[in-house]
């Protein structure tokens, strides 16, 4: 089955199950609302979504780098930044194609949906018209338009050379700054830099005709003319010479290293064009050590990405309701994103990049999933609204406003960036053991391409070459290191260690050699074991407890070898583990206090402070029942055993999740909502994860096998290609 085209549904955010949840949600019970509004048009932020509601808008006429490709091949990219929308704000969105490149037709289309939005996104609108269209709509209209191609990147841009100058330990207003670019992002960058305090003589703006200097008349217009600097340079290696500060939102080899050396000392150079930078860090700092440097790119320290921005900026306009997101909001969201990048990092932070970030050259802007940003940046942009009268209604209280924030944090992104950040800085060798399955090729071919290491495949090359070319996918061979049982060199050595660990349970040599030259699981578990890969998923083709057992006989993952099976459940803006749903069939008090600590060790290996709760049906003791038992006494095992985590139990499920019926025992050790659940059965965790992913949609991940020797992690069979590549990630990262 194809997945759902599109990247976005609608749900609805109140009951509709009933008939009178329908006659509430509409007819007659609009009518109480509607006419309320009629009376008060300012009730709508209270009675409709109007008020986390935001148009992104384009008639694309400058989509991506690809240029004027039309409104509809620009619905792609406009989806895409409805859900980074709601990803990282949890701000609704909603894109709109308009099919004219008439300005005044444009504007006239998005006037007369002023009703429906909070705020207006433009993007993607070619130069000069994005200009003439934003200006025209911010007039004309009374909530919030913002075209991000130009003040998203101004924003980030500013925020980066705060900290440059502060490290630098120079003033914007002394600070000669060049600029390269004279497109919608240059001319707001440099607008934006004024704004904050640069001098305009100071700042010196090129194009493709060298420097815009007063007096230059060919290829200008009034945008370019305001900026028009008194200099006698007329290129950009002339105005680079002596300059503090380099801006590019130009081409790839703008910058050559003779302009680098002849910039001022501890210079500044952001090389913003995308997807090659005007120049490249390797190239800056071969022929200069005290240049700070910033790219667009993610492979790069210190990027310049909008995702930084426009959702926090929106995140903060609509909650004050306001008219406009002025400049002082623009350098509100600037000063504070600047800010959070001298502060300590977090450890869940460090741990989805898989290193440490620390304040200095190669970090002065955020990380785009630094869980901070929700309730740090809009707050600041809130209070900057307000204070220059762009809000309609203000916040009175700002530290409830916060706390609303941060409960609005989804972590399933986080959670999953930081998977494959860490997979990514590891460049395991994994070994995928079921290359038969197209499922599980594909898997190994993003494995590869997503650059998180080498690929091995468990097969028959003739095999996996025409399933891949009835696929299209011939081409991506190359990708793949392929390894045939029958064919390898080690299948001695294999059978050799094999027979040492099960000549003793009843395998002759015949059984060994079919073991080893014939069941992919075990070949694949063998060449782990000696070292030709590091780590190893399989699982795909086979339910969980054969391809468990198969395992077995190459390492030890029984539960009295220590394994345990821990599943992710993230829904919401919840994350919880549930242990055990692999290993142990019927755990005692003992087993249930290790299942609670390899939990704890996998919630810590996911950036979160583990909080473990032993659930069961009953609660600190009540009802009795010999069944709950081992949960009232695991606790106490932990007890004697000095454990550095929260845990208590035995409780119910609603105790264990809900902070007001937790309220009920204060008595209770946890500090807050458990975010590990120990359960009493593998029958109970599989059936409470199963429901969790059928009856509420939430995402899983797992069961992540931990307490083996080396990394080996078990795909389902339902699984496709994009949830097996998560499993090899996890393995990737060695989470036992």
């Amino acid at each position: 089955m194809h997945p759902r085209p599109g990247k976005f549904d609608i749900a609805a955010s109140v009951p509709m199950s009933t008939q009178k949840d329908l006659s509430l949600a509409y007819s007659p019970g609009v009518a109480v609302p509607c006419q309320r509004i009629a009376e008060e048009p300012g009730q709508a932020y209270d009675y409709t979504n109007k008020g986390n509601l935001v148009a992104v808008i384009s008639n694309g006429t400058a989509v991506l780098g690809l240029g004027n490709l039309g409104a509809l091949a620009s619905k792609p990219v406009m989806e895409g930044k409805s859900v980074l929308f709601k990803r990282f704000a949890d701000v609704n969105s909603i894109d709109i194609e308009l099919d004219t490149e008439d300005p005044d037709a444009f504007c006239a289309a998005v006037r007369l949906m002023e009703p429906t939005f909070g705020g207006i996104n433009l993007e993607d609108i070619k130069a000069p018209e994005c200009f003439i269209i934003e200006q025209r709509l911010k007039e004309e209209m009374d909530i919030p338009v913002f075209h991000d191609d130009q003040h998203g990147t101004a924003v980030i841009c500013a925020a980066g050379l705060i900290n440059a100058l502060h490290i630098s330990g120079k003033d914007i207003a002394d600070v000669r700054i060049v600029l390269n670019g004279a497109g919608a992002a240059g001319i707001a960058c440099l607008e934006l830099l004024k704004a904050m305090g640069a001098t305009p003589d100071n700042c010196i703006m090129c194009d493709t005709k060298g420097v815009i200097w007063q007096g230059r008349t060919d290829g200008m217009n009034q945008w370019k003319s305001a900026h028009a600097a008194r200099t006698d340079a007329r290129t950009l290696a002339e105005a680079m010479d002596g300059a503090d500060v380099f801006l590019g939102v130009s081409v790839r080899g703008a910058v050559t290293q003779d302009m680098v050396r002849s910039m001022a000392r501890d210079a500044v150079i952001f090389a913003m064009a995308n997807p090659d930078p005007e120049i490249t860090p390797e190239d800056v700092h071969a022929v200069r050590e005290d240049v700070i440097v910033a790219t667009g790119r993610s492979d790069y320290p210190n990027q310049v990405n909008n995702v930084l921005g426009f959702p926090y900026l929106f995140r903060g306009a609509l909650d004050i309701q306001a008219r406009a997101i002025n400049d002082e909001m623009k350098i509100a969201c600037a000063e504070a994103l600047a800010a959070l990048a001298r502060e300590d990092v977090p450890d869940e932070v460090a741990v989805a990049y898989g290193r440490q970030l620390k304040f200095g050259r190669d970090y002065i802007i955020p990380t785009p999933f630094d869980p901070r940003l929700i309730w740090r940046i809009p707050p600041a942009v809130a209070r900057a609204g307000m204070d220059t009268g762009a809000g309609r209604r203000p916040i009175v209280d700002m530290d409830g406003y916060e706390k609303q924030l941060l409960a609005r944090m989804d972590p399933t992104s986080s959670i999953l960036n930081g998977i494959f950040a860490r997979a990514r800085a590891r460049q395991a060798r994994m070994i995928f053991a079921e290359g038969d399955d197209l499922r599980v090729l594909r898997a190994a071919i993003a494995y590869h391409r997503d650059g998180l290491g080498e690929s091995i495949v468990v097969g028959r090359e003739p095999d996996i070459r025409q399933k891949l070319a009835a696929e299209g996918l011939e081409s991506a061979m190359r990708h793949l290191s392929i390894v045939n049982a029958a064919t390898t060199e080690n299948l001695d050595t294999y059978k050799e260690f094999l027979y040492a660990r099960l000549q003793r349970e009843g395998y002759d040599g015949a059984d060994i050699h079919r073991l080893a030259a014939r069941d992919r699981h075990v070949f694949a578990a063998l060449m782990l074991a000696h070292g030709h890969g590091d780590a190893m998923v399989t699982g795909a083709t086979r339910k969980s407890a054969h391809a468990l057992d198969l395992i077995n006989h190459v390492f030890d993952a029984r539960p009295q070898d220590g394994a345990v099976g821990i599943t992710a459940v993230l829904s919401g803006n919840r994350i919880v583990l549930i242990a055990d749903t692999l290993v142990h069939e019927w755990p005692d008090q003992n087993d249930l206090a290790n299942i609670a600590c390899r939990g704890a060790d996998v919630a810590r290996a996911l950036g979160l402070t583990p909080r473990v709760a032993f659930v069961s049906f009953s609660t600190f003791g009540y009802p009795v029942s010999e069944r709950a038992e081992k949960m009232h006494l695991a606790p106490q095992v932990l007890d004697a055993r000095n454990v550095d985590f929260e845990y208590d139990g035995e409780m119910t499920v609603d105790v264990a999740l809900n902070p007001q019926a937790m309220r009920a025992y204060p008595f209770c050790r946890l500090t807050g909502p458990a975010n590990v659940l120990v359960v009493p059965a593998r029958h109970s965790a599989s059936i409470s994860v199963k429901m969790m992913q059928e009856m509420a949609g939430a995402t899983v991940l797992g069961p992540i096998l931990t307490g083996l020797d080396r990394p080996v992690q078990i795909a389902s069979t339902g699984m496709g290609p994009s949830d097996i590549l998560k499993m090899a990630a996890i393995a990737a990262c060695d989470m036992a």
